[in-house]
């Protein structure tokens, strides 16, 4: 593998090195750009044609944000506050995952040979590596204990890899994105910080549109015979992905702590983030609500991500459905008694 500034599109080695906003309404304006894209082209764009790459490779270029996310100063935080931060179960599992994803997307870009998707995810390889470099900062000033990295190696199956990094992000990005708004409406967290990570969840919205347009087209333009075991392997990410979050990751820090990791913490963790009661169905209505809002800048005729939205709708009517079933069982047994 060639030189990361090589892989990233010559884009800079480091956040670091992006050249400062000249001023404050560069940001706002590089801010409202990162959220809405529209293509000058007329009419469908339909996977597989040159059209639909193209808007693809364009609304991910177009809507990149030099300022945003960025290392700030970071608050100093009342004792009660910084122990909410310092505990939560995620710190280790958020930047190793930066840290895998940003290898696998340039592992993967490495391997493409349309100049237009190849310098997609080169750039989300590199804001992968971005958010990593942020999530270090916040836990290098506050002191979290982390357990030491584990090395980043490239992947055997870089197909697999990718495929798996996408679809965690989908399902991840989701479900953060309600919590993330939880949090926000709480107050739980000082507002410098949410501030900070705003944009953060605002480019994994980029990120799994662009995967999902990706997997569109490359289904597309993907030869017959390739396409039943494309989709076997699809299914076997999708199950290795349930199985993954049934689980709780550990480790062990140089002092022999062990830490537990919460693979599953963005749907399992609202308690955390936040001190407002929330049912599960009305969680759900919350993420779909956000998913929809965070979208909704980008260009209709894009794809959405679709089948976890779709799992949160049934987990939601479920969900409904237990309550009034159970509602109408303890007014029964009340009136039994």
């Amino acid at each position: 593998m060639g030189s990361l500034s090589d892989i990233y599109s010559r884009l800079p080695e480091s956040m670091d090195d992006l050249p400062a906003p000249p001023n404050a309404e560069a940001v706002v304006e590089a801010d409202f750009r990162a959220r809405h894209w529209l293509s000058p082209v007329r009419g469908p764009l339909k996977p597989g044609s040159d059209a639909h790459k193209r808007a693809l490779a364009e609304m991910f270029r177009d809507t990149f944000n030099p300022y945003k996310p960025s290392v700030i100063d970071w608050p100093k935080l009342d004792p009660e506050t910084l122990h909410r931060v310092t505990s939560l179960p995620i710190w280790d599992i958020a930047v190793q995952t930066e840290g895998k994803a940003r290898l696998r997307m340039a592992a993967y870009a490495n391997l493409v040979t349309d100049p237009d998707v190849k310098d997609a995810i080169s750039r989300n390889a590199w804001e992968e590596n971005r958010h990593k470099e942020v999530l270090s900062k916040m836990v290098a000033a506050y002191n979290i204990p982390m357990a030491p990295e584990p090395p980043y190696v490239e992947p055997k199956d870089v197909e697999w890899a990718y495929l798996v990094t996408g679809f965690s992000e989908c399902v991840d990005s989701f479900f953060a994105f309600g919590m993330f708004e939880l949090a926000k409406r709480s107050g739980y967290f000082p507002e410098a910080l949410t501030d900070t990570f705003e944009p953060i969840m605002q480019e994994e919205c980029r990120h799994i549109l662009l995967f999902a347009n990706w997997l569109a087209w490359y289904r597309a333009v993907m030869p017959w015979w390739r396409r039943p075991f494309f989709e076997a392997k699809v299914w076997a990410v999708w199950g290795f992905l349930a199985y993954e979050r049934m689980s709780l990751a550990r480790t062990v820090d140089d002092s022999g702590q062990v830490h537990t990791q919460d693979n599953n913490f963005t749907v399992t963790g609202t308690k955390e983030v936040t001190n407002i009661q929330i049912t599960l169905p009305e969680f759900m209505d919350l993420c779909l609500e956000e998913d929809d809002r965070r979208f909704a800048g980008y260009d209709p005729r894009l794809l959405r991500p679709t089948t976890t939205p779709a799992i949160a709708r049934v987990i939601r009517d479920v969900g409904r459905a237990w309550e009034f079933a159970s509602g109408i069982f303890k007014a029964n047994a009340k009136k039994a008694a």
